[in-house]
């Protein structure tokens, strides 16, 4: 089994890290990181872990923020020494709730937890169905097909098929269409994603949401990365991280 520890007190950290090995020897601790910007980078860059162990209250916010800026698919045990956040995080992947101080029992069957989880889904995988494709196959999830935009001083429709890509300009999540022209917008691109078709539009990383009809083509780059070339410049490489390589490939293929 594969963990990270996400928690910004370094010695808690590695307190923890050193509990859990004492209780599973064979686990291997992939990283410790301390913060949500490192959070995601790290996810975005590596393959995701079997596990994370992720405390609540971290030096630069709320760990929710992670699951704004990045897919976790990882299951998650939580870690605080709060008990006010517990309906949330069961809403993020969540599989168990641990309160500070640790202690050896409660580490204990919360790994004990995630593992007879795993042997669960293992068992059974075959036997369930993929939600998403069923919902596309029956019409169900189509996508927003146009969005209101405000730019000088006038509200106009974009329709989605007419946008390139959504991106962050600024810090501002912005379309850019098909013609090269961009407009604001106030959602977050977390936010729009789930507004979008799945068949239609892909998430490559934090920066950039690309309608499929704008990729010219797609080409491997260092560290298993892909380089996306898109029918509309822009400023900076548009990169598929390793970890999102091969489903991105799959969405190319299985349109």
């Amino acid at each position: 089994m594969t963990i990270i520890i996400i928690e910004d007190e370094v010695k808690t950290a590695k307190a923890l890290g050193q509990l859990i090995l004492s209780i599973r020897p064979d686990v291997q601790i992939l990283s410790y990181i301390q913060s949500i910007d490192g959070a995601v980078d790290y996810l975005l860059e590596n393959d995701q872990p079997d596990l994370i162990f992720m405390d609540i209250q971290l030096a630069d916010g709320q760990c929710f923020e992670i699951f704004k800026n990045v897919e976790v698919l990882s299951p998650v045990i939580f870690c605080t020494a709060f008990d006010d956040y517990a309906i949330e995080a069961f809403k993020s992947n969540g599989i168990d709730y641990v309160l500070k101080p640790f202690s050896r029992d409660s580490i204990s069957q919360a790994l004990k937890k995630a593992g007879e989880l795993k042997n669960f889904f293992q068992r059974n995988k075959k036997a369930m169905p993929d939600f998403d494709y069923l919902l596309t196959r029956n019409g169900e999830n189509k996508g927003k097909s146009s969005f209101l935009v405000f730019k000088n001083n006038k509200y106009q429709t974009v329709l989605t098929e007419n946008i390139a890509f959504f991106f962050i300009k600024n810090e501002t999540p912005t379309i850019m269409t098909l013609d090269k022209n961009e407009y604001p917008l106030t959602q977050s691109l977390d936010e729009i994603h789930k507004l979008l078709s799945p068949i239609q539009f892909f998430r490559i990383n934090r920066q950039y949401l690309v309608n499929f009809s704008a990729i010219r083509e797609a080409e491997h780059y260092f560290s298993r990365k892909i380089i996306v070339k898109l029918s509309v410049p822009t400023e900076e490489k548009i990169l598929v991280g390793k970890e999102k390589a091969t489903a991105f490939l799959s969405w190319l293929e299985n349109r």
